[in-house]
């Protein structure tokens, strides 16, 4: 007995390592990402205001004749890189919100930028690889699931965050934009982890020892990861939209905003992919809650008792089923819509700091 307890705090300490040399590489990511924004060309992200200033004359011919002669111009020129190649965006009328184009994503499709983009990417897969390597070896020192007190809730769930990120980048879709905020956020939710919510491999009081835990707070990781992806696109979605509609209204932005915002996904396709994010989640945010009352009736004998933890988690689904529900029948789309997917997300952010810090309730053993 006391060779396997020497063993565990072994492996708790290696966890530690671990998580703090995924931190270090995060940060190197984070710098990588960094001067991807800054160094990636500029000159190559101008596409929402020249759509925006054509004339409605120009139609759907003079916009398809033009994209094609783009095209025909770049392929005489067999020497062009394929970075440094036009991308052709054939769009019914231009002009209109709805039909501005994708920002070609960080690196403005620029060789430079793009180098140091791949470099972050690079950097954050092996990151997260440190970073799983932590959480499964301290789950193997606690022998039970590594999701029980705060501390490793915001080591799994940051790890979820980065899976699901690159999961999405990997797929092929234009998701290279989510890097720099995602990486930033992980090296804030880890320091935050590392020290104010740092809690030593202990073993479970009995009302934790259950299969549900490895059922239910999985689900809470994996749904609150899903939704801090929608937020991120919904923020940046609210910056965008106005960058839109000052040029709409003949307004000049700084070149700043023009060079960082350019290279972002329309507002269009930001509000769509937070959207279906939120949506796709909220099924699985429903059984979470489900299943917390399961694990509830068996644990303390009801499943419902009003206590914090509960109350707010069925805050946090009340508001993003308000914000689907406005979506689909009352047709609230752009910010409006993003205000309500903000203050859903901020239900569940509250519930995971708020409620574990400074409510008591009968989560409250779970330590901070």
């Amino acid at each position: 007995m006391i060779i396997a307890a020497a063993q565990n705090e072994n492996l708790a300490e290696i966890s530690n390592y671990l998580v703090y040399s995924a931190m270090a590489v995060y940060a190197l990511a984070f710098f990588a990402h960094i001067a991807e924004w800054t160094f990636g060309s500029r000159s190559k992200v101008a596409r929402t205001a020249s759509a925006l200033t054509q004339t409605e004359g120009d139609g759907k011919a003079g916009g398809e004749s033009a994209a094609l002669g783009a095209t025909a111009k770049a392929g005489a020129g067999g020497g062009t890189s394929v970075l440094d190649r036009p991308k052709v965006v054939v769009r019914s009328a231009a002009g209109r919100r709805g039909d501005l184009p994708d920002g070609p994503g960080a690196a403005g499709e620029d060789e430079q930028g793009d180098k140091y983009g791949r470099m972050g990417l690079a950097l954050t897969v092996l990151a997260a690889l440190l970073h799983a390597a932590g959480v499964l070896t301290r789950a193997l020192a606690v022998e039970r699931a590594p999701w029980s007190n705060m501390y490793e809730f915001s080591t799994a769930f940051s790890l979820v965050a980065v899976v699901a990120y690159l999961g999405f980048v990997f797929a092929g879709k234009n998701a290279r934009w989510i890097g720099l905020p995602l990486v930033a956020t992980v090296l804030l939710d880890l320091g935050l982890a590392v020290t104010v919510l740092y809690t030593e491999s202990t073993q479970l009081v009995p009302a934790l020892q259950s299969y549900w835990l490895w059922i239910h707070v999985a689900l809470a990781i994996i749904c609150g990861a899903l939704l801090y992806i929608g937020f991120v696109a919904t923020i940046l979605y609210l910056f965008r939209d106005r960058y839109e509609t000052k040029l709409m209204k003949g307004g000049q932005p700084g070149a700043f905003a023009t060079s960082v915002l350019e290279r972002l996904p329309s507002s269009a396709s930001l509000d769509k992919f937070a959207y279906r994010i939120n949506a796709a989640v909220f099924p699985f945010w429903t059984f979470t809650i489900v299943a917390g009352a399961i694990w509830a009736g068996e644990a303390w004998g009801r499943y419902w008792g009003w206590d914090p933890k509960e109350v707010w988690s069925f805050i946090t689904w009340v508001a993003y089923a308000g914000y689907l529900h406005a979506r689909a029948t009352a047709g609230w789309n752009g910010r409006k819509a993003a205000y309500l997917a903000l203050g859903a997300f901020a239900c569940y952010i509250f519930n995971y700091y708020g409620i574990n810090i400074f409510v008591n309730g009968k989560h409250s053993y779970a330590g901070v």
